[in-house]
């Protein structure tokens, strides 16, 4: 299927204020948002009663762009939210509303194209393995995302089934990026499954999403945060998006990634998992944690050595234009452009 003429020129534009804005944006590498009209009627009910109701409670595109503005993050990357996409035995009613959720992000995409980056989502457990590629291909196609993110803890399925690799080898064909859930809070995101994925395009970026965090308790996620950090250091096709982690392995991660140079400083980024966690205190400590980074006398001692390991330009990448870069290509590949080569 071609792309749609309207997806198109959505990419076009994107990639047009991508290339020429992209290295300065501050931008939050995971985010989800949800229509209203789309959350099932029991937790609507539950959100009104109740506003400590569950702490990943959905929030509408608005309710991020007001947080986005008091963040100060000028765009974000942004999925459907899986809790208020509920699922049940008949895959073409589990197709369908995980379709009008894929939607919902277009939609809001389409309305504020300055702050919001549409991924798209499948699930070939939920969907089975042609409906989840054909999905894929929608989100592509007919909405004009370029990443598109499968999560194995939502629907308890291992991240390197089949069944996956065939989605991942379709995503990949369209020349958008796969993405994941990555984390220790279930077995099924182990860390040589998500190398099996990286080995199997190996010049093809692949998404891991929370780097191995994502909601493990902390002996739980230890094994995997180290795991996962030589796994990357193995891998460059494998881009990392920080989110709902500890913050010790995230500034540790931030370090070994940066000593390491070209191309693995190129391929980690912020992200906050709103609603799961909050933008303000996520990039409020982003940006605290970064500026300590550049202080010679911090105690680690790859900054000691050298104590512009952190220097202005390598922030300005941390905080948004490593995944610029990454998203530039993405829409360069879709829409059958060349590639250029990184700065």
């Amino acid at each position: 299927m071609p792309l749609d003429a309207a997806a198109a020129e959505a990419l076009r534009a994107r990639l047009a204020w991508l290339e020429a804005e992209g290295a300065g944006l501050v931008i939050d590498g995971d985010t989800h948002a949800t229509d209203p009209a789309l959350i099932p009627a029991p937790m609507r009910a539950r959100m009104q009663a109740d506003p400590n109701y569950f702490h990943g409670r959905p929030l509408a595109a608005e309710e991020l762009v007001w947080e986005m503005d008091a963040a100060g993050v000028d765009a974000a990357l942004c999925w459907q939210n899986p809790s208020a996409t509920l699922y049940g035995p008949d895959p073409e009613a589990n197709r369908a509303a995980l379709w009008a959720a894929n939607r919902a992000i277009a939609e809001a995409a389409s309305r504020w194209p300055r702050r919001f980056i549409p991924a798209g989502w499948t699930d070939p457990r939920a969907l089975g393995r042609a409906a989840a590629i054909a999905l894929a291909h929608r989100c592509v196609e007919q909405l004009g995302c370029v990443v598109v993110k499968m999560n194995p803890a939502q629907n308890g399925y291992r991240i390197d089934e089949p069944d996956v690799l065939a989605v991942v080898d379709a995503i990949v064909a369209l020349g958008a990026v796969p993405a994941f859930h990555y984390g220790a809070d279930t077995e099924f995101t182990p860390a040589e499954g998500l190398e099996r994925i990286a080995a199997r395009h190996p010049g093809h970026p692949v998404m891991g999403v929370h780097m191995g965090g994502g909601g493990g308790h902390f002996v739980a996620s230890e094994p995997l945060y180290q795991a996962t950090r030589a796994l990357g250091l193995r891998w460059p096709n494998l881009f990392w998006i920080l989110s709902a982690r500890r913050d010790p392995h995230s500034e540790s991660d931030l370090i070994a990634y940066c000593d390491a140079g070209a191309p693995f400083d190129r391929a980690i980024a912020l992200g906050s998992d709103a609603p799961y966690g909050r933008m303000t205190w996520n990039f409020g400590g982003w940006r605290a944690m970064l500026a300590s980074l550049r202080d010679p006398a911090h105690p680690d001692p790859r900054i000691r050595a050298n104590p512009h390991l952190f220097a202005e330009a390598t922030v300005a990448r941390l905080l948004g234009g490593n995944l610029a870069a990454l998203l530039i290509a993405a829409h360069r590949r879709v829409l059958g452009l060349p590639v250029r080569e990184a700065a």
